[in-house]
């Protein structure tokens, strides 16, 4: 017999599938809900059914915004020479808040899994490379993860980038082996983006 009557098991069973979220967790989110007025219940689920209607991934960079081209890419101020290449636009937040990034961005989607089954062709790499011939661009930056798939995917653009001649930089190891970027500080950030080294 289930613990939980259909209704909630089912709610259970899709915030388990959130990265990062277990059972127990996935539980205390929809106990949680059930303490909420039912209007704001009412309100998440309209929040959340809006969604696809309100943000779109950009077709130059991939990031996730309210439009296509994103804010980054219709600014005219940022350097189009410089390219800093994330794998989640989380990533591109972080670095904002560290104030040192003044270029574009390039969101991957992801990063090189083969255990997942993540593999070059299913990330963003394409655009990268027709961006790179089109506007000139003069640096890219790697700034995913520095853990295993951080670094295969770096090595992996490297490779990819070698053809076109263009400065090729990691960010510098202010991040610690292993973390991810998403929960590093400003100060962290703006340091690894100092000490960035080419590849």
């Amino acid at each position: 017999m289930a613990a939980f009557p259909p209704a909630l098991q089912k709610l259970i069973e899709f915030f388990r599938k959130f990265p990062g979220v277990g059972d127990k967790s996935a539980q205390r989110f929809v106990f949680h809900l059930l303490r909420q007025p039912p209007a704001e219940l009412t309100s998440l689920g309209q929040q959340i059914a809006e969604l696809p209607q309100h943000v779109t991934r950009c077709q130059v960079c991939g990031l996730v915004d309210d439009a296509s081209p994103c804010r980054f890419d219709r600014d005219s101020n940022r350097d189009r020479t410089i390219i800093c290449v994330v794998a989640e636009t989380p990533d591109v937040t972080v670095i904002e808040r560290s104030g040192e990034f003044r270029g574009r961005y390039h969101v991957l989607g992801g990063v090189l899994n083969p255990l997942e089954g993540v593999t070059p062709d299913q990330l963003n790499l394409t655009s990268l490379l027709e961006r790179v011939r089109a506007d000139k661009v003069r640096e890219v930056i790697i700034a995913t993860n520095p853990d295993m798939e951080g670094e295969t995917t770096a090595l992996h653009l490297k490779k990819v980038l070698a053809p076109l001649h263009v400065k090729v930089s990691r960010l510098g190891r202010g991040l610690p082996m292993g973390s991810t970027l998403e929960y590093a500080d400003e100060v962290t950030v703006a340091n690894a983006l100092r000490g960035r080294q080419n590849l």
